[in-house]
């Protein structure tokens, strides 16, 4: 029986990204980078929605009280208003380096948002993290990345895992209550034969569900880093993944058409049977 299905909506995504669950809305979101465009499924009735969107968007994340969200565009961090569409340009984190623009983010236990940035036309290492606290100030944590993507956290708060897909390299840090983080750490090293570790999610036993860039497949590693189970999908380039539902029982997981080869189901969004439940996503400023 195959561990997956597929979301019928029409048409697939050029780079998928960034899924993101929605409790009070029981919607999914997630973003197509490229085209550029960000997508809503209902859970309660299956239902998809788009939105066009003005220039490259790399996430969604929620904000505590708040009807509205903070989504993270090719210039920088800006506030959308879904109902009436509006986007409110917010902060750019790196004025200094005008190629780059923000790839991946993700909310810690604390409500402070952690972001990643990357350029898409430059070859040297010039992506970097950075933290937003919830009274919007920004820092750089991190440095010298070639494609930023997770981050996540494990479910008590102690770590951050951050990744370097360029380097096939899954970070970790040890997370402060503070917001500043402990040595940088090698945790994860991709096997060439495993395509780019992307984006990820914690499940709610601390276990890392990593999708595979050029992979073909999502796998989950232990809290110690050690390879436990994967699983193929028809798309070669698997980019995130978010447990979602009343229960976070179902995983969703985002793949992309571009620099695939030929696969029908490339750009797809599948939801993937595991057994396992996710933890529950803290709000930015939450």
């Amino acid at each position: 029986m195959p561990q997956f299905r597929i979301i019928e909506r029409g048409s697939h995504d050029e780079l998928g990204e960034g899924p993101t669950w929605v409790a009070r809305l029981n919607r999914l979101f997630w973003v197509d980078i490229l085209a550029p465009r960000l997508w809503s499924l209902d859970l309660s009735d299956g239902a998809t929605r788009s939105w066009d969107m003005p220039e490259k968007i790399g996430w969604i994340v929620e904000q505590a009280g708040r009807d509205d969200f903070l989504i993270g565009l090719a210039s920088g961090v800006a506030r959308l208003t879904l109902d009436p569409f509006a986007i409110t340009p917010l902060l750019d984190p790196e004025p200094d380096r005008p190629a780059n623009r923000l790839n991946d983010a993700k909310v810690d236990p604390r409500g402070r948002l952690w972001l990643g940035t990357k350029s898409d036309d430059d070859p040297d290492s010039k992506g970097a993290l950075y933290r937003l606290d919830p009274d919007f100030a920004v820092s750089r944590h991190d440095d010298g990345y070639g494609v930023t993507n997770g981050p996540t956290f494990s479910v008590d708060g102690r770590w951050l895992y951050h990744t370097d897909s360029d380097k096939r390299i899954v970070y970790r840090f040890a997370l402060h209550d503070d917001g500043s983080l402990g040595e940088r750490q090698d945790f994860i090293r991709f096997e060439p034969e495993w395509g780019h570790p992307d984006g990820m999610t914690t499940d709610s036993q601390s276990g890392l569900w990593i999708a595979h860039w050029a992979g073909g497949r999502i796998s989950r590693f232990t809290p110690e880093g050690e390879l436990d189970r994967s699983i193929d999908l028809p798309a070669r380039n698997i980019t995130s993944a978010c447990f979602a539902g009343e229960r976070l029982d179902r995983l969703f997981v985002t793949s992309a058409r571009t620099d695939s080869q030929g696969e029908p189901e490339a750009g797809a969004l599948f939801e993937v049977e595991t057994g396992m439940t996710g933890r529950p996503a803290t709000l930015f400023g939450g």
